[in-house]
């Protein structure tokens, strides 16, 4: 049976029942339950600045205190009972603090909406799940900087448009993700400081009206600074938007790590293992080892993507100050987060516990992919690099007419392209060679990776120590 409309929030205008059906629809319980520690902790700073304003008596705020206390004891031990007409958390609360105090519980809610209250929850919130995420972000940083630098001396084709380009070393692949998730990191401190300003004390609209000390309330639960227009603070989800752009951002740098190392686990590639602990089998083919996490996070990065856009659908049409469509923050914000914070650990585990084939790796070089050598060879011969481009794609030329690799091309059959070409070019046919031309800042030399290597760590231990 539907509560009467008097025992709710909103009642008292209201002299019906609400259809069952209706009843379901609006409530969000089961969704912001999520929310109930931030909950508690804002009413009890809120009692705090009602008491500071007079409108609470010490015993009345005391009473409040306690029996948010019990509130929060029964969350933690599962005891909790969500009722009948409780459409959220918060009236769930003031419905169980009634019950536990008396008539105090109900002056709780002077001066506050269900507005600015459940705003201010979900801030609250987010603050504790951007450390939750910032710590699994660093973590996979740290693993992938540290098997960089066991594995620098690697070296495997670097790949553009899918083909082979260029030798490289594996480790400057790895850092090549790992510098994409430090952006990630820096993004988030700013979504944490934007995210960190108080709407609580905003109301439903206009304002409090009970010279509630809202600097106090800024204080009491650790905000950076207090919200400057009360319309804007309540129905401002500019945030939600933010950590939700931030997943999806985050989410593509994994999903292009994770379909490099499917390619790269192939057979035919061949070039990583994945640990049996993040890999599935076949129900049909027994031989088949399947790079499943890999593949989950590739997926889950649609689904990622897909909330969010949604969620930009449901704000772009609302007019000013709140609407009930904002209810739809919560579950899509809520499984954006779970989503990363569980990719994230599973990135982490596949990364440090990759077998690298660096036989495979080696033997997958080919002369070919040194054509820009060659190139390079007749710039330092005062040739200028539009006509050594030209001249190394002559020689790839007659080294395929001739069905031979380009190191198998003579030095006279080099000198029908140009007479430039010396005996020293046979150096050019050297893969370590080829990558240690590379020793500018970023590129793909042994002293370059390391100094990104140990610049990266530096990144981590600064951040570490604040």
């Amino acid at each position: 049976m539907a509560s009467s409309e008097g025992a709710k929030l909103w009642g008292g205008r209201f002299v019906g029942r609400t259809d069952p059906i209706m009843e379901r629809f609006n409530s969000s319980m089961n969704c912001d339950k999520r929310i109930w520690a931030a909950d508690i902790k804002g009413s009890k700073a809120y009692a705090k600045a009602l008491e500071k304003a007079g409108l609470l008596t010490k015993t009345e705020m005391d009473q409040i205190l306690n029996g948010m206390d019990k509130i929060a004891e029964e969350w933690t031990n599962g005891t909790f009972e969500i009722k009948e007409g409780d459409e959220d958390v918060h009236t769930a609360h003031e419905r169980r603090l009634k019950e536990l105090i008396g008539e105090a519980g109900g002056k709780l809610h002077t001066g506050r909406s269900r507005n600015d209250q459940v705003v201010t929850d979900m801030r609250i919130w987010l603050q504790d799940e951007i450390s939750v995420l910032m710590g699994h972000l660093q973590q996979l940083i740290k693993t992938m900087v540290e098997r960089a630098a066991a594995e620098i001396d690697i070296l495997f084709p670097g790949y553009t448009h899918m083909q082979r380009a260029q030798p490289i070393r594996w480790s400057h692949w790895i850092l090549s993700h790992a510098v994409a998730l430090t952006r990630d990191a820096e993004r988030l401190d700013e979504i944490k400081k934007r995210a960190n300003v108080l709407p609580l004390g905003s109301g439903a609209i206009a304002g409090n009206p009970f010279k509630i000390d809202r600097d106090f309330l800024r204080k009491e639960l650790q905000f950076d600074a207090i919200s400057l227009n009360s319309m804007d603070a309540t129905s401002g989800r500019d945030f939600v938007a933010e950590i939700m752009f931030w997943c999806s951002l985050c989410m593509i740098h994994l999903s292009k790590i994770s379909e490099d190392l499917i390619i790269y686990s192939t057979a035919e590639f061949g070039f990583v293992s994945l640990s049996d602990a993040y890999s599935t089998g076949s129900s049909l083919m027994p031989q088949k080892k399947n790079a499943d996490s890999l593949e989950l996070i590739r997926g889950k990065t649609g689904s990622v993507f897909g909330r969010f856009s949604g969620f930009l659908m449901t704000l772009k049409g609302l007019p000013s100050t709140y609407n009930k469509d904002l209810q739809e923050d919560k579950e899509a914000m809520f499984e954006s987060i779970d989503t990363v914070t569980a990719v994230l650990q599973v990135a982490s585990g596949v990364i440090s516990t990759l077998k690298v084939h660096e036989d495979v790796m080696k033997k997958a070089l080919s002369p070919n992919m040194l054509a820009t050598d060659l190139a390079y060879y007749l710039v330092r011969k005062k040739m200028p690099f539009r006509e050594a481009h030209s001249a190394s794609g002559g020689a790839v030329h007659l080294a395929e007419k001739k069905g031979i690799e380009m190191n198998e091309l003579s030095l006279d059959d080099l000198k029908t392209i140009s007479p430039l070409f010396e005996s020293d070019v046979s150096k050019i046919w050297n893969y370590t060679n080829s990558v240690e031309q590379y020793a500018a800042a970023g590129g793909t030399a042994r002293s370059s990776v390391m100094s990104q290597i140990e610049q990266l760590r530096a990144w981590l231990k600064k951040r570490q120590s604040t």
